[in-house]
């Protein structure tokens, strides 16, 4: 959906000037200003854009190509909407998965949700040999040259075959030292279909088409909803499940298959440009070594737990990981929808990146600390509404505090991919990963997974740090100014919780949140001219038009 511009009244543009879309060039007000005389004047020749006083005609003959300026423009009026439309998709997505998850854990008790999480978190580790980077690589090259689109996902469609058979053979040997040998083959199907999703899905990101998104992200998750609560009340056991999750990406792969050439998002081929493929291999490296050292500090801890402690231990871990996890998808679906427009940012302009970036810091912390304060408040009407283990209460208080840290990673993360600069990346996830294992390795012996709780809040914090570190470099974060009025009203909140936490969460978070708003207001913590970008991106409120 482009932008579109004011009319320029009582005036056209000259035969052979580019779309509307596209602001108008100096020239057009000589022709304009014309246009009442009673003499007719001869209006002055109007090159195409991009060619120079002196060129030959042949320039002109060269078919017009937008600018990174009006690519950004293009990207930039539609990502609040299209963040609206994620996030609302992804909202009922979560709420159905934690209905589900609930039903799962409650079926299959600590001992057998401990063995089915243990295989989903050596899947998560071994899937980067099955990515190597080349998805988030894919996202912002086909975001950048949405001309070569379809060659680049038809060489990737083709080289992850051998990629998810080296994976299916790690997992193998992954699976077999856990005592889980018998999950191999809807494991190892599971992990192919989940990398192929993936990288079908992101298509939809790098063209700004997310209306297929949202149908992709409604279909999955009725898909697994409906399988899970079957297999649940007829009886099923772990490998039951697993296959019901690969069934649901199985469909999502179909459908992108279908919807991408339908609706000529891409034309589908299966050629395979074996240069370009070794090409991106290397430049995507980075991203792969920055992906598994992610998934480390994420799911090292389960495999440490299994090892020292028997499964039921993993699985009151994970139940309580459970409402932690859900809220991931909020920054992630942000940063899926803005990561394009950063990278066409630091193209086209630093002055605009630094903006958005600081816009981008803030929202993120706007969402994520007051989950933060009120899952640490709440956390016993918190675990009944989810049913968890009465186990789980302690560990889910202590992830409580890594929330904020997780939402404003995604600033530092999405940073650092659009300026190009995943090897930097990879050292902040470098630094979390040694902070992690040594104190998982160090802590779990002696406390279980009480410290593998404690260690992911360190892990998070650390990544932080390092993260705003290194972006800081080249990019000035004001975090003080950003953040200290929406601290204070996360903290004013918390403290109207403290008495409600009896109560039950359906009055308690209510309240919260009117006290979190109004303190917002008081302490001005919110820009107008950022709820007014809001409210255009979501087409509530008209931008006032321009003046000629």
């Amino acid at each position: 959906m482009g932008r579109v511009l004011p009319r320029v009244w009582g005036c056209s543009a000259p035969a052979g000037s580019p779309p509307s879309s596209v602001p108008p060039r100096p020239g057009w007000a000589g022709a304009c200003a014309s246009s009442n005389s009673r003499r007719p004047r001869r209006r002055p020749r109007v090159r195409p854009p991009g060619q120079q006083r002196g060129q030959s005609s042949d320039a002109r003959r060269i078919p017009y190509l937008p600018t990174l300026s009006e690519l950004s423009s293009s990207l930039g009026s539609r990502t609040v909407l299209n963040t609206a439309l994620v996030l609302a998709a992804r909202i009922v997505s979560r709420l159905v998965a934690l209905v589900t998850v609930v039903v799962l854990a409650n079926h299959l008790g600590g001992d057998g949700y401990g063995r089915y999480t243990t295989l989903v978190a050596y899947s998560a580790l071994v899937s980067v040999v099955a990515d190597l980077g080349l998805n988030v690589l894919y996202t912002r090259e086909a975001a950048r040259d949405p001309a070569r689109l379809a060659r680049f996902l038809s060489t990737l469609i083709t080289g992850k075959l051998a990629l998810s058979a080296v994976a299916a053979l790690i997992l193998a040997g992954a699976l077999a030292f856990a005592g889980l040998g018998s999950l191999l083959l809807p494991g190892a199907i599971l992990l192919a279909l989940t990398t192929y999703a993936s990288l079908l899905r992101n298509t939809f990101y790098a063209v700004g088409r997310l209306e297929f998104e949202v149908v992709a992200i409604l279909g999955e998750i009725a898909i697994q909803a409906g399988l899970i609560l079957f297999g649940a009340r007829s009886g099923q056991g772990v490998p039951y499940f697993i296959w019901a999750y690969a069934a649901s990406y199985g469909f999502t792969c179909v459908y992108c298959l279908v919807v991408i050439p339908l609706f000529r998002l891409a034309p589908l081929t299966f050629d395979f440009d074996l240069g370009l493929f070794k090409a991106w291999l290397r430049l995507a490296f980075p991203f792969a070594i920055g992906s598994f050292l992610t998934n480390l500090y994420f799911k090292a801890d389960v495999p440490i737990l299994q090892h020292f402690k028997p499964f039921q231990e993993v699985g009151w871990y994970q139940f309580a990981y459970k409402p932690f996890e859900s809220l991931q998808f909020l920054p992630l679906a942000i940063q899926t929808v803005v990561y394009p427009l950063l990278g066409v940012y630091h193209r086209e302009s630093a002055a605009m990146l630094s903006a958005a970036y600081a816009r981008f810091f803030k929202i993120l912390l706007l969402l994520g600390w007051p989950l933060s304060v009120g899952t640490f408040v709440l956390v016993h009407p918190v675990g009944r509404l989810f049913r968890l283990f009465p186990q789980s209460e302690p560990s889910l208080r202590i992830l409580s505090l890594a929330i904020v840290f997780l939402f404003v990673n995604s600033a530092f993360t999405a940073m650092l991919y659009a300026i190009d600069r995943q090897d930097l990346f990879a050292w902040a996830t470098a630094v979390a990963v040694v902070i992690n294992l040594a104190l998982n390795f160090a802590l779990i012996p002696l406390y279980g997974y009480l410290a593998a709780s404690a260690t992911t809040v360190v892990t998070e914090a650390a990544f932080s740090v390092a993260g705003w570190w290194l972006v800081g470099r080249r990019y000035q974060l004001p975090w003080l100014r950003l953040s200290w009025r929406v601290v204070l009203a996360g903290l004013a909140m918390g403290a109207v919780l403290v008495p409600l936490a009896g109560r039950s969460i359906f009055i308690s978070v209510p309240v919260g949140g009117l006290v979190y708003v109004a303190a917002l207001w008081l302490l001005r913590a919110v820009e107008r001219e950022e709820i007014d970008l809001v409210l255009s991106g979501m087409k509530l409120k008209r931008r006032p038009a321009a003046r000629v």
